[in-house]
């Protein structure tokens, strides 16, 4: 079986290369980095009367709370997560002591061409004409290599936070998934690739991504992530207290701004658990814009299942009457095909009325775009 590294090399996107500048020393917006006025992307409309639920995971009804928000939201947010403050600090820490070093420091950790790990732009960037105001480092596997390049003397320290983030992050996302299914009716046992009593341990592929948006002097112009989902069946992200993260309601015009809470955790739900529930979960739709006079940092925790677990609509959420609305398919291959598609990748594995028995009228009205890049 493929490890992640090994399936995101598979299906490489093209990212052209670019030298990143040095954002601070920048007093105009160049025109690779300008978005123009009537390009989608740089609506600034947004919805102040609602916003993503914020739910206590300490709370009897959590798991009914988290359902009515997936379905609604295709994201929330989570407090009393049972992540050590602390550990939220050391890790944004990491990311801030990064992103300061010198450009040609950085640039030691540079992702290969062919790589996945590393320092450079984001996977989504060659589907768009302008360039992003952000830079990203990508971790999947042992950082040890990369970190040695970037702190010689003292990357083992570094490395460590990681490590922790990265196994508490991973029971996280597992308990998340519990409380998520629920609601569906589907319990971690209905899951062969959940493993041994449903513990999700063998559901342990996961990235990591660092990313920074570096003070803007023209943010209404710039666009720090672009819209987009992501491939997962779920991603943890953490942002420090600059606003930037906004998300879309299916169905709904306009941006929605999900605020930083101090402690707390996004929740949003990816392409493939989307698939999972058969559609009943929306996968979110977000964006980050970028602002005037503050550095933004976030980690985003993109959790999947083994690359090679087939996933496809569950049984318990299909019949006569609510046809399966998608065919099954890999991690490893829908990495493919949204290298392929990119914003047509959900639609893609959408199945069609003529596959099945012409009983139903299935549209393919899906809008998203389709990654795994999170802001």
């Amino acid at each position: 079986m493929p490890s992640l590294s090994q399936a995101y090399r598979g299906h490489p996107v093209h990212v052209f290369h670019h030298k990143h500048p040095d954002f601070n020393s920048i007093q105009k917006l160049p025109e690779s980095y300008t978005w123009s006025n009537d390009h989608d992307h740089t609506t600034t409309t947004t919805t102040s009367n609602c916003s993503v639920p914020v739910i206590d995971l300490s709370d009897p009804n959590a798991s009914k709370l988290i359902g009515h928000a997936c379905k609604t939201w295709g994201a929330f947010q989570v407090v009393n997560h049972g992540v050590p403050l602390s550990l939220l600090d050391d890790m944004n820490w990491v990311g801030h002591t990064l992103f300061s070093l010198p450009s040609h420091q950085k640039l030691k950790a540079a992702r290969s061409p062919d790589g996945v790990s590393g320092y450079g732009l984001a996977r989504i960037s060659s589907f768009f004409p302008k360039l992003m105001w952000s830079e990203g480092f990508t971790i999947v596997g042992s950082p040890v290599d990369h970190f040695r390049q970037l702190w010689p003397q003292d990357y083992a320290k570094y490395c460590d936070i990681v490590v922790q983030y990265d196994e508490t992050m991973k029971k996280l996302a597992g308990n998340l998934m519990s409380l998520m299914l629920e609601p569906l009716g589907i319990t971690k046992e209905d899951l062969k690739w959940a493993g041994k009593k449903g513990q999700f341990k063998k559901a342990n592929c996961a990235a990591m991504q660092l990313n920074s948006y570096p003070s803007c002097p023209d943010p209404d112009r710039a666009m720090g992530l672009a819209p987009h989902t992501d491939s997962t069946l779920l991603t943890i992200l953490h942002q420090n207290d600059i606003s930037g993260l906004q998300v879309q309601q299916e169905g709904t015009p306009g941006w929605v701004t999900v605020p930083p809470l101090p402690g707390a955790l996004v929740v949003n739900v990816g392409d493939l658990l989307h698939i999972l529930s058969n559609g009943s979960y929306p996968s979110v739709l977000h964006r980050v814009v970028v602002n005037r006079i503050r550095q933004r940092f976030s980690v985003a925790y993109l959790y999947g299942p083994p690359p090679n677990a087939e996933i496809c609509p569950h049984a318990k959420l299909v019949g006569p009457t609510q046809p399966p609305l998608y065919r099954s398919v890999t991690w490893n291959e829908y990495l493919g095909t949204k290298a392929k598609y990119f914003n047509k990748a959900l639609s893609s594995v959408r199945l069609r009325a003529s596959s099945i028995n012409g009983l139903f009228d299935v549209n393919e009205t899906h809008h998203h775009k389709s990654t795994v890049q999170v802001g």
